[in-house]
């Protein structure tokens, strides 16, 4: 059916009237902002095209939603602290309405949520239905819990373990759900490694019980030395973390030179061989299926695009197009913070000819675009250039600025600080070092005053020159802290500690500075802060994990042992409030202060045991005061976290930091640097931190001036760069291994093909050398 002309020889993809309803433009503009928002950040949420729904996905998906929702569920995970076993106790009637008002929020997030997406995708979404049986679930035990408590029946509450569910299932965490599918497709493969260990543990454990049971030997407490096949199966296990080693083979060693043999041989199979099998598995199971994770994101994102494209499309000629200013309307409404001058930048970016419009190849890099982080740099003169231009432009003034401009100038300085380092080191109370710290504090408030005389005020102050607002903020506490130690010293009454601890670290903080002078010191750290957000998502695993075993402990162990102030005598103090530990290495070590009592103890305990340094003695005071079966608690444990989530944990930072540490420049980042360079408005990230140039990272709107050639690092106004964080979201940092794979002008498969992706997808089914390298 042909469609209607719109002049210059703009047609329209569907019949539509003469004149479209500006109403019917805003709701195409604001399903498309949709489409594209989703794509930036990888939100894979069916939603409902009408108006009223995408209003309320668009609020679905503020970031004042998802604030409040992580309150919520910051306060439902920190009852654990006011609840029995308590850190501050309270009644339980404030902890049991403060987690109705939790459940109350959480159900009124899921009803928004039910809101925006059809009924069929809502009900058969298992999150949805994690978090409503959970809910549920919580409201039965308070009930019960409560009528019990009435009557003076004490009883547990078993859903307290159950509250990371909230954490993970809501639309928001999608990144520890990933981390958690990681951990289950692991599984499988993992699991014939787990079995094969378990058996070559096994196969020792009778070998010791043949060797030494019969000996008659006994450990350094007088125990019998391998003569129970359960004890022996632990002990071992506990040797494959070597936490017990050599403690464990000293009898066997003592009677005879030749059994060393035994538990060298059992340490290089288990401990070296199993272990670094362990770590392979995982590593290679965790990149094969997190490579079909970000892949099938890949694909969903330029479906997202696609469809916000056929959305806005215009026909020019024989091409489909968006016109300029709907795809500026669309950049405002999908990132309202973002400038005049940093649009400008991404539209000549998209529409290369200046044509008035940006085709479809183009158009579908707008949420990469956007993913990436361009700051504007802001060259302003000196105040003293305007107020006092003949004393600022003299040739003495020029002399000055060009040495704190040099590179020499911060060479100095950093060996100023080594030398001030080694005078930390030193003797405090020595006169000369006294006067020394003066002379150091001296000489780094005449750098701060140089450089604020070389630099434009605001601009060395900007929002994101953070080392030089660490620096500043550094030396004037250092001077006060100084100041405030030396009035107190003088005063001769007492000298206060606190304050002198606080002068110390301050002075050793100043070693920092040296990082921002050394390239390869600004990478590493750079890269770290890139992959800083991948580390939080494990960071969220692991306290989903210490928060379960936690609550459990807390039910399982609370109140079995007791700590006592080191200077208490008494005969339970020794034994720590339980006589089951008399005689014990848990309370020979006094490891009384490691106990269930409350949450925040329990944490300190399994951080302990996350190291697995004289875990086995925890392990075996635990269960001396419950059941030898408690052990299976500690064993559990160092399965999920320490051989699985640590191990999965490493493989994720390996990935990550290979993909931004070793990887060059993505095709987007390429055009990006490619346009500034071209429009004469680009400085480069080194100038900045050298102090060749030192911008105001503001967002004023300019327009391009068009500099060219060689004098535009001299001339003042708006200069862009890529930021050292480049990345906005963890996805578009993942995606880069696959930028290589996908064609740009490929659509990919189909939206049931994607969703169906399976591992074996991304790999050949023929592998040879060739497709392996």
């Amino acid at each position: 059916m042909p469609g209607v002309q719109l002049g210059s020889g703009v047609q329209r993809l569907r019949p539509e009237p003469p004149e479209e309803l500006p109403a019917q433009e805003e709701q195409n503009l604001l399903l498309a902002a949709a489409y594209v928002s989703d794509a930036q950040y990888n939100r894979n949420v069916p939603f409902q095209t009408s108006p009223q729904a995408i209003r309320l996905y668009c609020f679905y998906n503020h970031w004042t939603m998802r604030v409040v929702t992580y309150l919520f569920i910051c306060v439902d995970l920190s009852l654990a602290l006011f609840e029995k076993p308590a850190l501050f106790p309270l009644p339980f009637v404030a902890t049991a309405l403060a987690e109705v008002l939790c459940l109350a929020a959480f159900s009124a997030r899921l009803v928004h949520f039910a809101k925006v997406t059809p009924q069929m995708v809502f009900w058969k979404d298992t999150k949805n239905i994690c978090i409503m049986v959970t809910i549920v679930v919580t409201l039965i035990d308070l009930i019960i819990y409560g009528s019990l408590e009435t009557v003076y029946i004490h009883s547990i509450r078993w859903t307290r373990a159950l509250r990371p569910v909230f954490l993970i299932n809501f639309p928001e965490s999608r990144q520890i759900r990933r981390a958690f599918r990681s951990i289950r497709n692991t599984l499988p493969d993992i699991l014939y490694v787990f079995l094969l260990f378990l058996f070559s543990v096994l196969m020792f454990s009778l070998m010791a019980l043949k060797l030494f049971g019969d000996r008659g030997l006994k450990t350094a407490e007088g125990a019998p030395y391998f003569t129970n096949i359960l004890e022996i199966v632990f002990e071992l296990y506990v040797l494959v973390t070597t936490a017990n080693n050599p403690d464990v083979m000293m009898p066997a060693y003592n009677l005879s030179w030749w059994y060393s043999l035994y538990f060298i041989t059992y340490i290089i199979i288990n401990t070296y061989i199993f272990m670094s099998v362990f770590l392979a598995v995982v590593y290679n199971n965790y990149r094969k299926h997190l490579k079909n994770e970000i892949r099938t994101l890949v694909y969903l994102k330029r479906h997202k695009m696609i469809e916000a494209f056929d959305i806005l499309k215009v026909k020019v000629g024989t091409e489909f197009v968006v016109k300029e200013a709907t795809w500026k309307q669309l950049a405002k409404a999908v990132a309202p913070d973002i400038s005049s001058s940093h649009l400008e930048l991404l539209l000549r970016i998209s529409d290369e000819g200046q044509q008035g419009f940006v085709d479809k190849m183009n158009f579908l890099r707008l949420a990469d675009l956007l993913n990436i982080q361009v700051v504007t740099v802001n060259l302003r003169r000196h105040p003293l250039e305007a107020w006092v231009p003949r004393v600022y432009q003299s040739s003495l003034s020029l002399l000055v600025q060009r040495v704190v401009r040099h590179r020499v100038f911060v060479w100095a300085y950093d060996v100023i600080i080594l030398i001030n380092a080694i005078f930390i080191a030193l003797d405090e109370k020595h006169p000369f070092i006294s006067y020394a710290e003066w002379l150091f504090l001296a000489l780094y408030i005449i750098e701060i005053l140089l450089k604020l005389y070389t630099y434009e005020p605001r601009a060395y102050f900007g929002r994101k020159q953070f080392w030089n607002w660490f620096d500043t903020l550094i030396i004037i506490a250092a001077l006060v802290a100084t100041t405030a130690n030396a009035t107190v010293q003088s005063a001769r009454k007492y000298n206060s500690r606190q304050i002198l601890d606080i002068v110390l670290i301050l002075r050793i903080l100043r070693l920092l500075r040296v990082i921002i002078s050394i390239e390869r010191f600004r990478v590493i750290v750079t890269t770290l802060i890139n992959i800083g957000p991948t580390m939080l998502t494990f960071g969220g695993l692991v306290f989903v994990v210490y928060y379960a075993f936690a609550v459990i402990g807390m039910e399982v162990f609370h109140g079995k042992v007791r700590f006592f102030d080191p200077n208490f005598t008494s005969p339970d103090a020794l034994v720590c409030g339980n006589p089951a530990l008399k005689g014990s290495a848990f309370a020979r070590d006094r490891y009384c202060k490691n106990n269930f009592n409350d949450l925040a103890s329990s944490f300190v305990v399994l951080m302990e045991l996350t190291v697995v340094n004289q875990w086995h003695v925890l392990a075996g005071g635990f269960a001396l005061v419950t059941h030898q079966a408690a052990k299976l608690y500690f064993i559990l444990f160092h399965i999920v976290v320490v051989i699985l989530i640590v191990n999965i944990f490493i493989a994720f930072i390996l990935e990550a930091f290979f993909v931004a540490y070793s990887l060059g420049k993505s095709e987007i980042e390429t055009a990006i640097e490619k346009k500034i360079q071209e429009l004469g408005v680009g400085i480069q990230e080194e100038d900045v931190q050298d102090w060749k140039l030192t911008g105001n990272m503001g967002t004023r709107d300019s327009t391009f001036s068009g500099n060219d050639g060689d004098n535009t690092k001299a001339s003042k106004g708006l200069y862009f760069r890529i930021a050292s964080k480049k990345y906005r979201t963890v996805d578009a940092l993942l995606q880069r291994m696959f930028e290589s794979e996908i064609a740009a002008n490929e659509e990919g498969p189909s939206l049931e093909e994607i969703l169906s992706f399976s591992p074996s997808d991304i790999y050949p089914k023929n592998p040879n050398f060739e497709n392996s390298a």
